[in-house]
């Protein structure tokens, strides 16, 4: 107790000292708080958002994994090998649904659905556009410089591609745009689930442009056996949300194009058109899983491993990858928040270590005569720790009472500045080099515009963990910088102090 007020009479004592090093302390607190507070925001907002996310994934062809090490050999042998890209691109099957099933049978899978789709000519009908015949025409030589197929044209496993995709789906559950409300049935019913009756839903531009209406009926052909015909009647009409690009001319890309049913219908008309295998329908199959929470995803792939799923194959999740891209944003300050403190706390430790140095000396006298009046040594040290954990404490706790509540509005309008930025990169990156990927059965990945959610403010960012964290940080100050003058106040000799007065 003698201690603990004698350290409060030496603080009201030296006022000038104290409030200096309080001032820096203040400074350490106020800056620590905001960006412990920042850091906690991501992290709680990370697990928050992760815990009420419905979680799906699909299984995919690992194309960056087998680029890799096509390009690895190529700079081994340092020529290309044109052998090694065509058993890539033969190798680059997709998966049947049998396997897609088999894998469905991981412990950590929750639900399974499956899509699968074709592309389509139709004679009586007329496909939505959006680009125009220059455009078109343009594009199409553009796209022959690079590579890319034009339509029509097959590459690798790309098919003949007709002007609309037609998508089956297994169960309601599968058509995702309607649970998300990116679409929503306008007119009629949708297609009987498991029928295999050839009915269908069309986009309502479809529908405007064509003059069709419910009970209309749209033939649709092979596009590599135009004679081979499907009557499919049109049950509803849907409106969508999303948008997209025209890209080689490629009607089929176009939302409006898209035309939905149910697997087992659509999958009759597959079947009946392998009769021929050169002009058979090339139809692409896609399964997706559903899990609870993240921590069965993350499980799940090495699940599907021992289930048997090849290396050449990877699991990816649109759902987790969204919501890790709208966090981008939170997480880039968060970051820098982690940097600002690191700064903060290493110069404001090295200041107050000085200062208490000097402190120090500026006592030594003092020091001579508790020690010559019998006071031990480790007490007296104890005394001046108790000092600068006082007034460092105090300071730091007045910095974080302020930072907490500034927090909130400061790390909101930080938080827009960074969406900005973020948004900026976003668009000066796309499109990525080598332009958008095709997928076999008509699918593109990087062609439908979707605005990313960026998260835009938060509720709350101090908490009592950041309250912990900044007293450890009040401890850990004191310690360090009272750490040398404790040496220093070990060392002295109380009768050379006293003899030798500065």
């Amino acid at each position: 107790m003698y201690i603990l007020k004698n350290a409060l009479r030496n603080i009201t004592r030296a006022k000038g000292r104290n409030i200096l090093i309080g001032c820096i302390a203040f400074v350490i607190g106020l800056s620590a708080c905001l960006a412990l507070s920042i850091r906690e925001a991501a992290d709680r907002e990370r697990e928050s958002g992760l815990s009420d996310l419905n979680i799906t994934a699909t299984i995919c062809v690992d194309r960056q994994s087998m680029m890799e090490d096509m390009r690895k050999n190529a700079e081994e042998t340092e020529q290309p090998d044109s052998g090694s890209m065509k058993d890539w691109m033969s190798s680059m099957k997709e998966l049947s649904l049998e396997e897609l099933k088999t894998y469905a049978q991981a412990k950590s899978v929750h639900d399974f659905y499956y899509t699968e789709s074709v592309s389509l000519n139709a004679s009586s009908i007329e496909a939505v556009s959006t680009s125009s015949d220059t455009t078109d025409t343009a594009t199409a030589d553009t796209s022959q410089e690079r590579g890319f197929p034009q339509q029509g044209k097959g590459i690798g496993g790309m098919q003949h591609q007709g002007d609309f995709t037609i998508t089956g789906y297994s169960s309601y559950a599968a058509m995702t745009a309607f649970a998300d409300g990116s679409a929503q049935l306008s007119e009629g019913v949708r297609f009987t689930e498991g029928d295999d009756a050839l009915t269908c839903i069309i986009h309502q531009e479809l529908a405007t442009l064509n003059n069709l209406s419910i009970g209309d009926t749209i033939t649709f052909t092979n596009p590599a056996a135009e004679k081979e015909t499907y009557k499919v009647r049109v049950v509803g009409i849907y409106t969508s949300t999303k948008t997209a690009d025209s890209f080689m001319g490629m009607n089929m890309m176009d939302p409006a194009n898209q035309i939905y049913m149910s697997y087992e219908a659509l999958h009759a008309m597959v079947e009946k058109s392998t009769a021929d295998t050169d002009t058979a329908l090339h139809a692409q199959t896609r399964g997706t899983y559903v899990f609870e929470n993240v921590e069965a995803y993350d499980k799940f792939e090495a699940q599907a491993r021992k289930l048997g799923l090849s290396d050449m194959y990877t699991v990816s999740s649109e759902d987790v990858a969204a919501y890790e891209q709208s966090l981008a944003p939170l997480e880039n300050l968060s970051t820098y928040a982690g940097y600002f403190l690191a700064v903060v706390l290493l110069v404001g430790g090295v200041i107050l270590v000085v200062l208490n140095i000097y402190h120090i000396r500026e006592r030594k006298y003092e020091i001579g005569v508790l020690a010559a009046i019998g006071m031990n040594k480790r007490r007296i040290a104890l005394q001046f720790i108790c000092e600068i954990f006082i007034v460092t404490l105090m300071a730091i706790m007045l910095g974080c009472g302020i930072g907490a509540a500034a927090s909130v509005p400061l790390t909101n309008t930080l938080l827009q500045t960074q969406t900005v930025q973020t948004s900026a990169t976003q668009e000066t990156d796309f499109p990525k080099e080598g332009g958008p990927q095709i997928e076999f059965g008509g699918r593109s990945k990087g062609m439908e515009k979707e605005t990313v959610s960026y998260i835009q403010e938060i509720s709350s960012a101090a908490n009592g963990k950041v309250l912990l964290e900044l007293g450890g940080i009040a401890i850990l100050l004191t310690l360090l910088s009272a750490a040398l003058a404790v040496l220093r106040i070990l060392r002295y000799e109380p009768l050379n102090i006293l003899s030798n007065r500065e």
